[in-house]
């Protein structure tokens, strides 16, 4: 190379930082620690059993025992929270969904034995009728619609239920208008006070959530669709909207689901509130690695990494991801 090319060349090498993962470690604008991690569950009824779910390999449905014990391990390798999801067989499903706010379903034995064995684990619930309606919709459905103001009356008595089991995060992700102000009033007028609501505010309807669906028993339950009450998948301002009205009701934190064909979304909830913001990495988004990965077509332990990384370079606090265990012991290594 020539002194007169040498001469020209820019001052700033940005190549000079990447020379080594010492130097790369100095620079790296965005950590990942086990810290950041919730983690999805899926419960079933039984004792000391466990069920594959074949849409998403390494996950299983567990009996409350079992979940113990996992949830334990998750806690002692880092993962400071757990997200519950109980699988409900057709037979239990009512048009009522009077199980939903039953004090002693799946749900909230669920937490009841996690707060006895493990109680500095935080606890979070999903607050939808979904697991219980026959229709498989989050809502009521009435005559062909799922009707808003009844579902929220429902959705206070199943939040109520799971806070007296000792939820610490209620999960409201049915996204009917107004709940979480009927849930947020609730909660203060009957001295639960320290509850945290983290509110699916931005939920689209995402093709993304094939797999959950299997796992709790929704896919054949389901009649028609979730796109007049989920989000249309082309709106953005529409977000921000939601997210706004969520925390003037009393939301302490927002999720965008599903994450990460929506990071876009994420930025601009951190740029324009600033508040504690969550992405769920859904069932559709760890299928597609976990099935890249077993055909060798990626490398999954690098695409674990790399898709978990993205969700906290768009900004957010933390990410619910049926990864969490497993990120949680890497991180340990």
């Amino acid at each position: 190379m020539s002194r007169a090319t040498v001469a020209a060349f820019p001052a700033h090498r940005l190549r000079r930082t990447r020379k080594m993962e010492s130097l790369r470690g100095l620079v790296r604008e965005n950590h990942l620690a086990a810290a950041d991690l919730i983690w999805p569950v899926f419960i079933r009824d039984g004792v000391n059993e466990t069920t594959p779910v074949a849409s998403m390999p390494g996950v299983e449905r567990l009996t409350v025992d079992v979940l113990v014990r996992r949830a334990v391990e998750a806690f002692a390798a880092g993962v400071p929270a757990i997200c519950l999801f109980p699988y409900t067989s057709a037979e239990d499903r009512t048009l009522d969904c009077a199980m939903a706010w039953d004090a002693d379903n799946l749900t909230n034995r669920a937490i009841r034995a996690l707060k006895a064995e493990v109680p500095e684990m935080a606890v979070m619930t999903d607050v939808a009728l979904d697991p219980y309606n026959i229709n498989g919709h989050d809502g009521f459905v009435v005559e062909g619609e799922i009707v808003n103001d009844e579902t929220v009356a429902a959705l206070v008595k199943m939040a109520r239920a799971q806070a007296e089991a000792g939820a610490d995060i209620i999960g409201p992700s049915d996204m009917m208008d107004g709940r979480i102000g009927a849930i947020r009033t609730m909660l203060e007028a009957e001295g639960h006070i320290n509850v945290s609501i983290m509110s699916y505010s931005s939920k689209y309807a995402s093709a993304f959530y094939g797999p959950f669906r299997d796992a709790v028993g929704a896919s054949a339950a389901l009649k028609g669709d979730k796109k007049t009450y989920q989000m249309d998948p082309a709106n953005s301002e529409e977000a921000l909207r939601l997210i706004e009205r969520d925390l003037s009701e009393g939301a302490d934190m927002v999720m965008v689901k599903p994450g990460m064909p929506y990071l876009d979304i994420i930025r601009s909830v951190r740029e324009n509130f600033g508040v504690a913001t969550f992405a769920y990495q859904v069932s559709g988004e760890y299928a597609m690695i976990q099935a890249a990965a077993a055909n060798g077509w990626i490398d999954g332990e690098k695409a674990m990494v790399e898709s978990l990384m993205c969700f906290k370079r768009a900004g957010c606090n933390g990410i619910l991801t049926y990864f969490a265990p497993a990120m949680a012991k890497l991180l340990s290594a």
